[in-house]
């Protein structure tokens, strides 16, 4: 039995961390059911393990933490769905990099209900959008932005962190940072896109995906 967790309102990343520590503890000793927890963050900047300082091109624009998952710089805040994935990787393969398709894949099927195609990129986390309606790259390729993030990090199998997706963030706030560590695409949004979707609706959507890639209840 997977447990969802819905928080409105913005929950203060510290408390976050402290609490998926918490219970990532319980579902490594059996005394917790796994959980999939679905928030919002005040405006903050997060430094995965690979993160480059000279990415961080605004460190006094808003909070920055060091949030030990992988991954790069990443923006949280109001407006964006983070969906913090407690589940255990041990008992559904110990395949870590299919694990993170399948995180991957959840994403692509959430935002195929707006009709929107979501599309994974080699040597790029995350997943992206194409954007026809702006010009070209200067190699003649289609402009790409990133509408969704991921980081996750495993203790004994158990998975933290998640991931998340762009519903209507103010995407000025990630000028502060090179999003993931990619200086030549930008970011976006469903609002962004034009489409009036709330985060009520995203929630319905990743809820109805979930069970198509982990078994669980959503």
């Amino acid at each position: 039995m997977v447990e969802w967790i819905t928080t409105n309102g913005l929950t203060d990343y510290e408390e976050a961390l402290s609490f998926m520590e918490s219970r990532v503890a319980g579902i490594v000793d059996g005394t917790a059911d796994e959980c999939i927890w679905l928030l919002e963050h005040p405006p903050l900047y997060t430094a995965g393990t690979s993160a480059k300082p000279e990415d961080l091109v605004d460190a006094d624009r808003f909070p920055v933490y060091e949030a030990r998952r992988g991954g790069e710089y990443t923006y949280h805040g109001p407006g964006q769905r983070v969906a913090y994935v407690m589940l255990d990787v041990g008992k559904r393969g110990h395949d870590v990099r299919q694990f993170v398709k399948d995180l991957e894949n959840w994403v692509i099927a959430t935002l195929d209900r707006f009709n929107v195609k979501g599309e994974i990129r080699e040597g790029r986390v995350g997943v992206w959008v194409g954007r026809p309606d702006k010009p070209l790259n200067p190699d003649g390729s289609q402009a790409e932005d990133k509408i969704a993030a991921l980081g996750i990090r495993l203790r004994k199998w158990v998975s933290f962190h998640g991931l998340s997706i762009n519903v209507e963030p103010d995407l000025s706030h990630f000028d502060g940072i090179v999003p993931c560590g990619i200086r030549e695409h930008g970011v976006t949004s469903l609002v962004d896109l034009g489409l009036p979707v709330t985060m009520d609706d995203l929630d319905v959507a990743l809820k109805a995906s979930f069970d198509a890639y982990f078994d669980g209840q959503a």
